[in-house]
């Protein structure tokens, strides 16, 4: 095992471009670390320079507490897994897996019992003496991750290897992952733009956009307490609501279009920074199962809204509304840089399936104040206080 250290990792590539800014991150023994973010994001750039792929234009790179930045990918220990799969089509799985070995002249029975092992872990005995193209795309993702497994190397670096796979086998191959890294151990960065892939695999989640770190944690701290208006809508499926609000006199309440919300003592407890915007606009969040159906005899908060469509889906209702609020998009909205801009104010809500609701109609939805987030318009940053 090994740790993996970014300081202070900076890309900026010939024409200016600056691709990765001032990344400060650590990777720690046997975590399995999910880079996210939108496309263009950084997050690929970073770990092809973590692999060696990309020259480090400043910052020191470690692994296992020993700079790295000027050895060549095979020296620094790492295994890569890459989205296209790589493999040598005219080559056997087991030539495949053992390639590797192979070019560092181990003896062929160490080769032999190695290859037997690795695939062993992953379950292509019956597929050694197949081709690639004899193999479905779930099998040569697991071919892949054999070629690396083989290696025994200190990190496992992965670039969106799942995404080439049908949604039916992403779901199965996550949990394959992740059972195996778990079973290796093996310090792990692993890359996607998708993320609900990053909030079931990684033990923590580095959050990018625009080649900035916005916030790495484990993943419910990032959904429940996300640092930036950018984390908050970007974590979540379906995505946080995000509405432009004001804060009435005194704290307690806020003005939501023409309806307002009472904030309960606890709410305004936990966020102390909040009187400060007291009669002032803050952005507020909420996440679409924070919004039920009210049950019997809810004496707490509401939020009524005309219901543009009702998707069933079996285990809950997704209501899409509109209120007379407006909506706050955060495409790329953080502390040094924010984007928010005002729509319609459309919502998601997740309510239970025997509630009755009907496109056209007004519904009441229960407010769940303890869900409630808060963000500064202006900054974008989170507000909570000390």
């Amino acid at each position: 095992m090994a740790t993996v250290g970014l300081d202070q990792i900076n890309k900026v590539y010939a024409n200016g471009f600056h691709a990765v800014r001032d990344l400060n991150l650590e990777v720690r023994d046997g975590e399995f670390m999910v880079l996210v973010g939108p496309s263009g994001c950084g997050k690929t750039t970073a770990l092809r320079m973590v692999a060696g792929l990309e020259n480090i234009s400043s910052g020191t790179l470690s692994i296992g507490g020993r700079p790295v930045n000027d050895l060549t990918p095979k020296d620094r220990d790492i295994a890569m897994v890459f989205q296209n799969y790589a493999l040598y089509p005219h080559m056997t799985v087991g030539e495949n897996i053992g390639f590797a070995l192979k070019m560092r002249k181990l003896p062929k029975s160490d080769v032999a019992a190695r290859v037997k092992e690795t695939a062993e872990i992953l379950g292509l005995n019956d597929w050694l003496d197949r081709r690639p193209a004899q193999l479905s795309g779930g099998q040569r993702q697991r071919v892949a991750m054999g070629r690396a497994i083989v290696r025994e190397p200190a990190v496992f670096l992965m670039d969106e290897p799942l995404s080439n796979l049908d949604a039916k086998l992403r779901v199965q191959m996550r949990s394959e992952v992740l059972r195996i890294q778990k079973r290796l151990n093996v310090s792990t960065m692993y890359v996607t733009h998708d993320q609900t892939e990053a909030m079931t695999m990684g033990d923590r989640v580095a959050v990018m956009r625009s080649g900035i770190l916005q916030q790495c944690a484990h993943p419910q701290v990032l959904y429940d307490h996300p640092d930036n208006l950018f984390v908050a809508a970007f974590i979540g499926s379906p995505a946080m609501n995000l509405y432009e609000a004001t804060l009435t006199e005194g704290g307690r309440g806020l003005r939501l279009g023409s309806q307002q919300i009472d904030l309960p003592q606890a709410v305004i407890a936990a966020h102390p920074d909040l009187a400060s915007f007291a009669n002032k606009k803050v952005v507020i969040g909420l996440r679409p199962e924070h919004l039920p159906a009210p049950r019997d005899g809810w004496t707490g908060p509401t939020l009524v809204g005309d219901v543009d469509l009702v998707e069933a889906l079996g285990s809950e209702l997704v209501v899409h509304f509109t209120i007379d609020a407006h909506r706050v998009t955060a495409e790329g909205a953080t502390s040094a840089d924010t984007e928010a801009v005002t729509v319609s104010g459309e919502g998601v809500a997740r309510v239970d399936p025997q509630a009755t609701v009907k496109p056209g109609e007004r519904f009441t939805f229960a407010v769940n104040s303890g869900g409630l987030q808060f963000f500064d318009p202006t900054s974008g940053e989170s507000i909570w206080g000390a």
